[in-house]
């Protein structure tokens, strides 16, 4: 009997060793900005599809209405992660001692456009004197190109903090502002039924081509205690990147999770965002980007070639 009851416990507890994993996945909090763009999404559809899961990492996703406040909950630890921070930002936080370093590159080159309603008087950058022009957030993509487009095009426009896209087109249509930013696939349907109209695209900008305007950032206390995550992460990125340009559930997926149509999702990937675009480990041009940081007051003197380099820790 005393004999049998052994067995009976030996027997549960190799069972509850059986019924509990033996493993459970890393889990990485990321913050990202407007939640809807393409080049934004590898996090968000990588989880969807089970990549990163396959790289024992589980993700918590946030998203932020632009790169000033994925920098901020970046910073302050609130998050491991952020996806699509402006760079020109991201060098003014670092010099100023920000707890951030860039892992990877979201974005090299650009596809954001600034538009105005059908009616409006505005036909070009040049008609924008003494009128508003909308940017997400401090410290973002779309801040710096809006400077560098009212710099190109010496007209004296005021520009506006708007948030996100939705509450960006809400002013513009309402009237509360004449100029407002946006991206694929935001819009696109605007644009095809006539009722807004561009007059200016960043990819116009020396600052945006071949180079990486938006940047994947990581809590430097975060990734410095959890190197073996973060290369298991950009493994799963990486391998998410290489999926959303050769598979055909991708477009689905995204259309999903963007809620657009899939026309619309596959013509962001084949039209407006190319592969060369959001490859992470292309990290390109922040030596050129130093001068117009320091121009448009992200950086009050220019960071050193050591400085940069720092700064860039793109896990292998």
């Amino acid at each position: 009997m005393r004999c049998a009851g052994r067995i009976l416990l030996a027997a549960a507890i190799v069972g509850s060793f059986a019924a509990a994993p033996l493993w459970a996945a890393d889990t990485l909090k990321i913050a990202v900005g407007q939640r809807e763009i393409w080049h934004g999404a590898p996090a968000a559809l990588g989880e969807r599809a089970g990549i990163f899961r396959k790289h024992d990492v589980d993700l918590e996703l946030l998203f932020t209405s632009g790169s000033g406040e994925t920098m901020q909950a970046t910073i302050a630890g609130s998050v491991d992660i952020g996806v699509a921070a402006g760079t020109l930002g991201v060098m003014g936080a670092y010099a100023k001692g920000a707890p951030i370093r860039i892992i990877g590159a979201e974005s090299t080159g650009e596809d954001s456009y600034w538009y105005v309603r059908a009616d409006s008087p505005v036909k070009s950058m040049s008609d924008m004197k003494g009128r508003t022009m909308a940017y997400s957030t401090n410290g973002s993509s779309t801040h710096a190109n809006a400077l560098a487009l009212v710099a190109l095009n010496q007209v004296d426009a005021k520009l506006v903090a708007t948030g996100g896209f939705p509450a960006t087109f809400t002013m513009v249509m309402s009237g509360q502002i004449d100029a407002g930013w946006s991206a694929p696939p935001y819009a696109m349907d605007a644009l095809r039924k006539g009722e807004i109209r561009v007059i200016a695209r960043s990819g116009e900008l020396p600052l945006v081509k071949g180079h990486t305007i938006r940047g994947i950032i990581a809590n430097k206390a975060s990734l410095d205690g959890k190197p073996d995550v973060y290369r298991r992460f950009m493994r799963a990125y990486r391998q998410t990147v290489d999926w959303m340009y050769a598979s055909d559930d991708a477009p689905k997926i995204y259309a999903e999770f963007a809620k657009i149509s899939i026309e619309d999702a596959r013509r962001v990937r084949e039209e407006f965002d190319p592969k060369e675009m959001v490859i992470p480990d292309r990290v390109s041009g922040l030596s050129d980007l130093v001068p117009d940081a320091v121009k448009f007051k992200f950086l009050s003197q220019p960071l050193t070639a050591s400085q940069l380099e720092d700064l860039v820790q793109i896990p292998k």
